[in-house]
């Protein structure tokens, strides 16, 4: 079973993410998304609102698996048995960022980065503008998937 780990904060799952995993189904028998604590992080919404994000966007799929993690992707990705990271990039500065990311992972493990990139009309969004437009009271509605209303 080709399976694969799609980490992330999703603070929030944004048309972006939604994008790299849907063509990342055609690659890979299961994408786990996996979104990752970190403690010294200021989210805008909690662990438990990411996740419903996620598992309302994505419903029953039964390739796609929603999870929480802490540590290393890497660790995470063994404890899964999944051989793959996958990541999705924007610019080039998003490739210069993982690549670096992507060459420690594979001088750590045996786990591969596979990259996607977004698909044109979605490259320009991110979380954190997406919580930009929130914060100013913004239509950010186009930006998200529907299971996104505050």
């Amino acid at each position: 079973m080709k399976r694969a780990v799609f980490p992330g904060s999703f603070d929030p799952i944004t048309l972006g993410h939604y994008d790299i995993i849907e063509r990342g189904l055609g690659l890979f028998d299961e994408i786990i998304i996996a979104i990752g604590i970190n403690a010294d992080k200021k989210y805008m919404f909690s662990l438990e609102e990411r996740k419903r994000f996620i598992e309302e966007s994505f419903g029953s799929d039964v390739k796609i698996k929603v999870m929480t993690y802490s540590g290393l992707t890497i660790d995470f990705c063994k404890e899964q048995d999944a051989a793959f990271i996958l990541r999705g990039l924007r610019n080039p500065a998003d490739f210069e960022f993982e690549k670096a990311i992507a060459h420690t992972n594979r001088k750590l493990s045996e786990i591969e980065t596979v990259f996607l990139l977004t698909s044109s009309g979605k490259s320009y969004i991110s979380s954190s503008i997406v919580r930009d437009v929130i914060r100013n009271n913004g239509d950010y509605t186009s930006l998200v998937p529907n299971s996104v209303r505050i």
